[in-house]
């Protein structure tokens, strides 16, 4: 006979039915609450994270959008450099073309950025529905 049914057995037996009813009924009452009480820990961490994570999104996109304008800043001085001194359309249409490899690469790293972000964030969500729908 496992021993949660032999305890269940002898609480029943020497407290009787009454209390030990009693006692089941105070002991599930004190789980729902501290599952309730877990559930709303969870449910205040996961808006903490996901503020956490707006911001620090909000504060990559800024960083990056600042590097991005001071690299095109560069290049435009240089550029206008090179035509002024120069004049030559070729090297032109070369820093133009790679511009556009700089921006090309820079948003193929964003979006796969973004995708394993959100593949981390799945990642925790995953367990975190799973513990609450074990309730």
């Amino acid at each position: 006979m496992p021993v949660t049914a032999r305890l269940s057995q002898l609480f029943y037996e020497r407290l009787g039915e009454q209390i030990a009813n009693e006692l089941v009924d105070w002991f599930n009452q004190v789980d729902a609450t501290y599952r309730s009480d877990l559930r709303e820990i969870n449910e205040l961490n996961f808006a903490r994270f996901d503020a956490k994570l707006e911001q620090r999104l909000a504060e990559l996109r800024a960083e990056l959008n600042a590097k991005m304008d001071g690299l095109a800043w560069q290049l435009n001085g240089k550029l206008d450099r090179v035509v002024a001194e120069h004049a030559f359309a070729q090297q032109d249409a070369k820093i133009d073309r790679g511009l556009e490899q700089v921006r090309t690469a820079l948003e193929k790293g964003l979006k796969e950025q973004t995708r394993w972000m959100f593949v981390a964030w799945a990642t925790i969500l995953i367990p975190i529905i799973g513990l609450w729908m074990r309730r």
